[in-house]
């Protein structure tokens, strides 16, 4: 995506400066020596700087911006990563699922499209401060009930002192147009704040239809006279999109034998209705292929999210910190069902539920979402003498309404209007909820005149989840509303870490955690079984670190080996049901995945080319491996699907002048297995990016900091196959990666 700023950790606290910042790598996209290689951090803790964000493409998504850190395995359909089911994340063990997000400390609860909060509906890069993100180890501190480790937090910018604002424009491929405007009200008194605003369109870059996404923030900041202040934030989110598929290797190439003729990266859905023999006499819309149209894939989505956040310290030696949220979602989803599906459907539960109708060709199939999700989290940190002592608790209920059901359309016509009159089976209508206690509790202790920090913490957490309604088609037919209910907890989960430095130019860190998280899919888990199927155990995990950090004049570096394992992993199959001798597919603990490999991050500034180019690098190695086998699948000892052994991103940035910089990156992976026996795997790849950013410090009246932006992705129009929907033992299907693409974005503040 052509970000080549370097990661950087948060800023060290300890006032070092007199060592530390006599050996600064400068440059516009370079961080401060003191924190551009992790700084005072007991883990791998990294940030991207707020110049790599903007210098990013405009609209690229948040998520699709972690892709720059070391470790950390990006995917996306397109090349800004704004259609939601294209998007994967993988680090170290762990997939997207088990990663934790926050937003300016509220947590994200889980990850999933279908009535998750996934982070990327809740920011827009010209509002981020900054993103840091934990691959290995989260600060105990954070809350999260998805996390398995790994931990990424969002922060917005403060509102500023001076009235004004800034503005963007940007033009690129597929029609793409985005608008963006913030608004900034100054300080009046003790108050400042600013509302922001961007609207994006653009046209699916394979096959028919579009993206679009309005987008708003809003901050009011209030300061105390003595110190801390008083936030309330709130973000809006609109989006619609129509859907692109996954295809197979067959499919892509060409040896799948596709009816339309369709293969390579642009197999899409068709922007027609096609002319198709009738397979079911009298039905003139019968013909499976139907569900190709792509008016039968759509996602709509509608997010709100209310934060209220006060920071306030009490003396000198106390502070406390809480944040109520509140959060409310709702949107729908829609997808094709064949005829002869929904026939049968319609069959099993015609005599049993009311006011079905015969279907009439292929379906409207219609999911619906919605919920509310609120919480608070408070906590107080106080300091005497060596020891900084936290401790904090969190406070979630989640509530999530998820309906499904397929419909006619009229006269059966693929094009036809929905008649939402005229249901013809029903799949869906259930209410899950999730109560969510954590407490934790940390000290960090400062011994040997300052240069050996340890922390030591634990956090308990307990999870209570129900669901209860119309789980499956099965509980229509049966004529049954279960609930259903469970819970997971364990109340010591330790977290310790230390940082030595040797002198002010380097140091070695270590830390071990252990961490419990809700089940992956939990709705899926529950709705997709009998309800005597058992539920499973939560999955857990222990992570391992150990790292160096260097810090000189023309370069620094960070080096970090790691150990992480996780147990209870999930996995869906076909197993007798306990307590009976039916046999059934539902999820089930089939054992664990080990991990190790190491990290490297560092950024250099060479003398001999007169302090005008710099590069930095990230390069990880990690391998991923089953430590068990499950039912019939002989899999122990495989390598993870979706898990790269190597992971390159590095890039270099020439200044020639104060008013122009030119970047240009390269991201490399290695080849992927794409399902548990390793049978088969996609090839890696390498995609190479560039940015030309001109204007630095040009006004033209009211406006001030002109730029002008050039973004190409993908230059050399790389050719393969990214994101992977990974399978037990038969073919995955993938999302290709997209075209090369470029974008032009005139910017200014005022």
């Amino acid at each position: 995506m052509g970000a080549g700023a370097p990661a950087l950790a948060e800023e060290d606290p300890r006032g070092r400066a007199d060592e530390v910042d006599a050996v600064v790598v400068t440059g516009k996209r370079v961080s401060e020596a003191s924190v551009a290689i992790g700084t005072d951090q007991a883990t791998a803790t990294v940030s991207i700087t707020r110049e790599a964000l903007l210098s990013a493409p405009a609209g690229v998504t948040g998520l699709k911006m972690l892709e720059s850190l070391p470790g950390f395995n990006v995917q996306a359909n397109d090349a800004l990563g704004m259609y939601e089911f294209g998007n994967s994340v993988s680090v170290r063990a762990f997939n997207f699922q088990q990663i934790g997000f926050l937003l300016d400390g509220i947590p994200m609860g889980r990850s999933d499209q279908f009535g998750g909060s996934p982070i990327y509906r809740y920011v827009d890069n010209e509002n981020l401060a900054r993103v840091t993100a934990s691959a290995g180890a989260g600060d105990v501190s954070l809350p999260s009930y998805a996390s398995l480790g790994p931990i990424v937090d969002y922060f917005t910018k403060a509102p500023d002192a001076a009235a004004g604002g800034s503005i963007s424009q940007t033009l690129g491929e597929d029609n793409l147009r985005r608008s963006f405007l913030r608004l900034e009200s100054g300080r009046i008194g003790r108050l400042s704040g600013y509302v922001a605003g961007s609207w994006i369109k653009g046209d699916l870059w394979r096959g028919p239809g579009f993206i679009k996404r309005e987008h708003y923030e809003g901050k009011l900041d209030y300061a105390f006279e003595n110190g801390g202040n008083l936030t309330f934030q709130t973000v809006h989110n609109d989006y619609f999109d129509y859907d692109s598929p996954s295809i197979t290797k067959a499919q892509y190439d060409g040896t799948a034998g596709d009816l339309f003729g369709r293969k390579g990266r642009d197999f899409a859905y068709l922007g027609y209705v096609p002319s198709l023999p009738v397979t079911t006499a009298g039905v003139p819309y019968s013909n499976t292929a139907y569900n190709q149209y792509y008016k039968f894939a759509v996602n709509a989505r509608r997010d709100h999210l209310y934060g209220l956040s006060l920071n306030k310290p009490i003396g000198e030696a106390f502070e406390i910190r809480s944040t109520v949220y509140y959060e409310d979602k709702g949107g729908y989803g829609v997808s094709p069902e064949a005829y002869a599906t929904s026939l049968a459907s319609y069959n099993a539960e015609r005599l049993i539920v009311a006011g079905l109708t015969a279907p009439k060709g292929v379906q409207y199939g219609l999911s619906g979402v919605d919920g509310k999700r609120k919480g608070i989290t408070a906590g107080g940190t106080w300091r005497t003498g060596i020891h900084t002592v936290q401790a904090g608790v969190w406070l979630e209920k989640d509530d999530y309404h998820r309906t499904q059901a397929r419909y006619n359309t009229q006269n059966g016509h693929p094009d036809g209007a929905a008649l939402l009159n005229e249901p013809v089976h029903l799949q869906r209508n259930y209410v899950s909820t999730r109560e969510t206690t954590q407490f934790f509790l940390k000290d960090t202790v400062r011994l040997l005149d300052d240069r050996l920090k340890v922390e030591l913490g634990f956090k308990a957490t307990d999870i209570d989840y129900e669901i209860a309604g119309y789980r499956n088609p099965a509980d229509y037919i049966a004529q049954r509303q279960p609930r259903i209910t469970d819970s997971w907890k364990n109340s010591f989960l330790p977290q310790v870490g230390l940082v030595y430095s040797i002198n002010g130019r380097d140091q070695v860190f270590a830390s071990y955690s252990e961490n419990l998280a809700l089940p992956r899919g939990a709705d899926d888990i529950y709705s997709a079984a009998s309800p005597a199927t058992p539920g499973p155990d939560a999955e857990t995990s222990q992570n391992l670190e150990i790292g160096y950090r260097a810090n000189r004049p023309t370069f620094n570096v960070s080096v970090v080996a790691y150990y992480t394992a996780f147990d209870n992993r999930l996995q869906s199959y076909a197993s007798v049901v306990p307590g009976s001798t039916t046999t059934e597919t539902f999820f089930q603990n089939v054992g664990g995945v080990e991990a190790h490999g190491a990290e490297f991050s560092g950024q250099w500034k060479p003398e001999l080319l007169g302090g005008k180019v710099y590069f930095n690098a990230n390069l990880s190695y990690n391998r991923a491996e089953f430590e068990n086998n499950f039912g019939t699948n002989f899999i122990a000892g495989n390598v993870l699907p979706d898990f790269p052994t190597w992971l390159f991103q590095g890039g270099v940035t020439w200044e020639p002048t104060d008013w122009a910089l030119v970047n240009v990156s390269a991201r490399h992976l290695s080849d992927r297995y794409t399902n548990f026996t390793n049978t088969e795997k996609t090839d890696g790849y390498t995609v190479w990016n560039a940015y030309v950013d001109l204007g630095d410090g040009f006004g033209v009246g009211p406006l001030k900091q002109v730029k002008a932006r050039v973004n190409i992705d993908n230059i050399f129009d790389e050719d393969y196959l990214g994101t992977i929907t990974t399978t037990v033992n038969t073919a995955a299907t993938f999302r290709p990666g997209s075209h090369r693409t470029f974008q032009v974005t005139l910017s200014a503040d005022f």
